[in-house]
């Protein structure tokens, strides 16, 4: 058994790839990810070397932006001491209607015996964490539109 995953799916946002880049920035979770508030150390210019630090179930990771395209193509570095390491890729395309076709791909390494089991976890729910995503974002979408006449 080895203590590395890398893991890739896809899913799909109802914008253009310009906009929905967004929604994947640091800032642009806390939009649609229950309990996600980046905090930066050295402040947030969002551009490679931008360095921001999360807490999720008690756990505190620490995020390096790695490649930041605009419209185009996210890249983070993240360590979970004790626990994971790895990146976070995010490329985004257009979908020919109007919308982004969006590739999300984890490369993490479990640190410990007991990181490995849960790494497995989340290997093995992965399409559904990524359906979540794709959830989560028509969900917070569609409450912040204004309402039809």
């Amino acid at each position: 058994m080895s203590a590395r995953r890398r893991l890739t799916g896809r899913l799909r946002v109802a914008l253009p790839p310009e906009e929905a880049f967004g929604l994947f920035t640091p800032r642009g979770e806390e939009r649609w990810v229950p309990g996600w508030r980046p905090r930066f150390p050295a402040g947030d210019d969002g551009g490679p070397g931008t360095v921001f630090e999360t807490v999720h179930d008690g756990e505190t990771t620490t995020w390096v932006v790695l490649v930041h395209e605009p419209g185009r193509r996210l890249s983070y570095a993240r360590v979970t001491p004790g626990h994971r390491a790895g990146t976070v890729t995010v490329v985004l395309t257009g979908d020919g209607d109007g919308g982004s076709d969006v590739e999300v791909s984890y490369d993490l390494t479990a640190l410990t015996a007991d990181a490995e089991r849960a790494l497995d976890g989340f290997a093995a729910g992965y399409p559904a964490f990524l359906r979540s995503w794709e959830g989560a974002i028509q969900s917070t979408r569609s409450t912040s539109s204004p309402p039809s006449a």
